[in-house]
């Protein structure tokens, strides 16, 4: 009888301590596990920094967030409730429209309706008791994500026993390579066109493939130029204006490849958009000397280089404090020697590019070009630089308005300055696509701008940016090109704390496939020194790489978007197209994350009267390298979630 009662109490106690009450702020969990689709996560704070506030009302907790996003919370079946309250921040414009969603096992248990800035604040009360992984999410209204700065304030969660709720990563699917390995024969890649000053100096590396050591040899090659045979670096002057059919062939033991690359003397520039690695998307403003010559000596030492990988970028955080007397623009301690590094990086056949903006102050808080544009253009071309990165920045308090004039004014002036250097300098406009640049872009002597705000790695920003690519089109070609940013696959973290992207396997394979069907500048914004197996394949697939330098220059157009899919078609130069057909998912929150291991898919068909071809086709399987057969009227395939299937449509041989 004593024994039983004793057990009795045990349970009774046991029973007492499940049930114990316990209350969790938002604000205390690990954020570093929540997605958002702009800036950075607050703590207590709004996105842009500054207190919580929704209609006028002041939360002293919470967390500021910014459309599209989301968090997923492992509860442990210990919920009890959630409460919270939503809206967006005042400090968003008049355009900001989003919704909120609470989830929980995959489905919906409260949404808050459309909310616009100026709506009062909604409370959020979910009952939370069996549901073993909860999810919050705010989405962009349906229209797009701009100026959607959005709050859970006051937010809390109440839970039983001593086991809290954690943040979690949505599951993410084990990483695939598609891909086969490159042959150990010499393969010449991409670009096969090159634009160059005339009488400028002149470095091209031959883009060849295949196991080293390496002979290269060239026929045609123009007077003043010089080719390394041992590297298939060309470099030099050549003072004549013209177009020179120059034929180039590596070989190795294991064989030899023999290509012809046309160089245009005394043309345009960046008659492919420009391949590299930029420092911002990584290290931010904590980069340095070191961390910019690892970037160098890893485009030798994995491959990139030879598969066409050309610019290595600086982004912000290079400029020191002060001017000297005379005005000079110089680099920080962090940069003992720019001539020397650019020195460095050009032996390799690489190039080095630099950053700045035309306001006093660089958007990191550094000196920038305003009232010295020459002098900083002739210090460049004297370290030898070779592409400028030109950010709007503190201009905003310079511009009058934003009228087109005024818009364009500082990237005339800075035209102007780079056309009186002897040196070709890449010209990269980054003002975020104010005022349709891509429509007077190439106008003001652009080589390269920017159409849209700072991507980050999340699906909701890249396929945002990606997917809402199609206006600019018509905008785009050789010399000229839509830039919808930097590439955020491997290891980033805008420094000096990096993570693995968060992007699924699949979302890096859409992002590579979009960027390449768009003739879209890639620029690698990962840490180089660690790059896995997977990056490193997804980055060297040559026949994807080519979509986006084929000399055409035609950026891809949307044919089919409806029901969580799009279909894309770029024109190539031999006649061919290449189609991305993506399953880009549906507006449903319920779809927004991965609850589990499983990975949907879809049957995406593409009809040949949406093409504009008929007859028989031959289709290849670009990802994987492999010829599918001959299709007639149709093309059919199976597509994961965010996923892509990438083909090359010809005619029948």
């Amino acid at each position: 009888m004593k024994k039983l009662f004793l057990l009795l109490i045990g349970v009774m106690t046991l029973v007492a301590c499940q049930q114990e009450t316990h209350t969790l702020y938002l604000d205390q969990m690990d954020l570093s596990k929540m997605e958002t689709g702009w800036g950075k996560n607050q703590i207590n704070k709004s996105v842009e920094g500054n207190p919580l506030t929704i209609a006028g009302h002041v939360f002293d907790r919470g967390i500021g967030t910014h459309a599209v996003s989301k968090m997923m919370i492992d509860l442990h079946g210990n919920g009890k409730f959630f409460s919270a309250s939503v809206g967006v921040d005042d400090e968003s414009n008049e355009h900001a429209s989003v919704e909120f969603f609470v989830l929980g096992d995959e489905k919906i248990l409260w949404q808050s309706g459309l909310m616009k800035k100026g709506d009062d604040p909604k409370l959020a009360e979910v009952n939370l008791k069996g549901i073993k992984k909860m999810a919050l999410y705010v989405s962009d209204g349906g229209d797009n994500i701009n100026y959607d700065h959005a709050d859970w304030a006051d937010a809390v969660i109440e839970y039983f026993g001593d086991t809290p709720p954690v943040s979690v990563q949505p599951v993410k699917p084990k990483a695939y390579i598609l891909t086969p390995p490159p042959p150990e024969s010499p393969h010449i890649n991409y670009p096969r066109v090159y634009g160059a000053g005339t009488g400028k100096p002149f470095l091209f590396r031959i883009p060849a493939s295949g196991k080293r050591p390496m002979k290269f040899s060239a026929e045609g090659l123009p007077a003043g130029l010089k080719l390394d045979a041992n590297t298939g670096v060309i470099s030099g002057n050549v003072f004549r204006t013209g177009t020179y059919k120059v034929t180039v062939t590596a070989e190795n033991a294991k064989g030899k490849d023999r290509q012809e690359i046309k160089f245009f003397i005394g043309f345009k520039l960046a008659l492919t958009p420009p391949m590299g690695w930029n420092s911002w998307n990584c290290w931010g403003i904590s980069v340095d000397h070191d961390k910019v010559l690892a970037a160098a000596d890893a485009f030798v030492n994995s491959g990139l280089a030879d598969h066409g990988w050309m610019y290595i970028n600086i982004d912000d955080g290079w400029e020191a404090e002060k001017r000297t007397d005379k005005g000079e623009l110089l680099p920080n301690q962090k940069f003992p020697d720019m001539k020397s590094l650019a020195g460095k990086v050009h032996t390799h056949g690489l190039k080095l590019g630099i950053y700045s903006s035309p306001g006093p102050k660089t958007c990191g808080g550094y000196l920038g070009s305003w009232k010295h544009e020459l002098q900083d253009a002739r210090t460049w071309a004297s370290w030898g630089i070779d592409y400028l990165k030109y950010d709007w920045c503190s201009y905003g308090n310079i511009a009058k308005d934003q009228s087109l004039p005024e818009l364009q004014k500082p990237y005339k002036i800075m035209r102007k300055c780079l056309d009186n250097v002897n040196r070709d300098i890449i010209y990269s406009l980054c003002q975020y696509g104010m005022g349709d640049v891509w429509k007077w872009g190439a106008g003001v002597g652009g080589n390269l701008w920017r159409t849209t705000y700072d991507i980050n790695d999340s699906w909701a920003s890249m396929a945002g940016i990606g997917f809402s690519q199609d206006k600019c089109s018509p905008y785009a070609g050789p010399g000229h090109w839509n830039d919808p940013d930097m590439l955020v696959v491997g290891q980033v973290g805008w420094g000096p704390t990096l993570h693995q992207t968060r992007l699924t396997p699949d979302e890096q394979y859409t992002h590579i496939s979009l960027w390449s069907l768009l003739a879209a500048p890639l620029l690698i914004g990962c840490d180089l020194s660690q790059l896995d197996d997977f990056t490193l394949n997804l980055l060297t697939n040559d026949e994807v790489l080519a979509v986006d330098q084929d000399p055409l220059g035609k950026q891809a157009v949307k044919v089919k978007d409806a029901d969580g899919i799009q279909v894309w078609k770029k024109q190539l130069q031999d006649g061919s197209i290449t189609v991305g057909l993506f399953y880009t998912g549906t507006s449903a929150p319920e779809e927004a994350l991965q609850w589990n291991d499983k990975i949907k898919t879809r049957k995406i068909t593409v009809n040949w009267d949406d093409l504009h071809i008929s007859g028989k086709q031959n289709v290849r399987d670009l990802w994987r390298q492999k010829d599918l057969g001959v299709f007639e009227d149709t093309f059919e395939a199976e597509v994961n979630y965010h996923g892509v299937v990438l083909v090359k449509i010809s005619g029948e041989k």
